[in-house]
């Protein structure tokens, strides 16, 4: 695999030898080919290309999880802000807990405060909710943490904040547009979760690209997200996002082991 990471709660995030490769996938094609590769799991979601990501039906969760591969699922109601409804909190938490039972190994949720910072309140609902159905269950926090930083919370409290609600990892770009833009901050991130929120994963996300590798290697992070899909111009269907690329997949996957270097 990308790397060796305890993740139990409490371990610090700081044991990773090389940062583990995750992979977001639609499908369970998708996760075989992130076994193939070596990654160390995937994130499974719905609708990637038009939504960034919604919650997948628990056919496909199920579908996925028999591959074997760890799968954590993207539990996120619908497309846009992060501030839900109380009755939207409620299908978040059923969510959760349906698809652990489904056999996921993690879930991947994200909920903002009126202050634009992370909901402690909301999270540890999920928390709960998971450890009910898995009490081994990761739960990773998603790029509502960049609209987090865009809206001027400090990115210590931020961490922190994460680390009591019981959060394993957060995925983020540094709140950029992508970690090209963002490597500075995920830095920051990286030493500030040292002191603040030792125990919870930087695992960077948004537009990683192969020449990107070894500047993030270089940071430090402790994971690294990706769709692994080649950018182009074209279509691959109506309302179809282009399929992973096995080669670049494998690409990232080698790069991440042989820290950033040609095998």
């Amino acid at each position: 695999m990308a790397g060796t990471l305890s993740t139990g709660q409490g371990a610090p995030a700081a044991a990773v030898s090389r940062p583990q490769l995750e992979l977001a996938v639609e499908n369970a094609d998708g996760v075989r080919l992130a076994a193939a590769v070596g990654a160390a799991r995937v994130e499974l979601c719905a609708a990637l290309a038009e939504t960034e990501g919604i919650t997948p039906s628990i056919g496909m969760t199920e579908q996925a999880c028999r591959v074997g591969l760890p799968v954590h699922v993207l539990v996120r109601p619908r497309p846009g802000d992060f501030a839900y409804s109380s009755e939207e909190l409620d299908v978040i938490e059923r969510d959760v807990a349906a698809a652990l039972a489904a056999g996921a190994a993690g879930v991947v949720v994200g909920v903002l405060r009126a202050d634009g910072g992370p909901d402690i309140t909301a999270l540890h609902r999920f928390v709960e909710a998971a450890r009910q159905s898995n009490p081994t269950a990761e739960i990773t926090f998603h790029r509502a943490f960049d609209a987090a930083l865009a809206a001027g919370i400090d990115p210590a409290d931020a961490l922190a904040r994460l680390q009591r609600a019981g959060v394993h990892r957060v995925l983020t770009s540094g709140g950029s547009p992508d970690c090209a833009a963002g490597l500075g901050m995920l830095g920051r991130l990286v030493e500030l979760g040292r002191t603040h929120a030792p125990s919870v994963q930087i695992m960077a996300g948004g537009g990683v690209t192969l020449e990107l590798v070894p500047s993030l290697l270089g940071i430090g992070v402790h994971a690294v997200h990706t769709s692994a899909r080649q950018r182009s111009n074209g279509h691959s269907g109506a309302g179809r996002a282009p399929a992973a690329d096995p080669a670049l997949a494998a690409q990232l996957a080698g790069a991440l082991t042989t820290g950033g270097l040609e095998p």
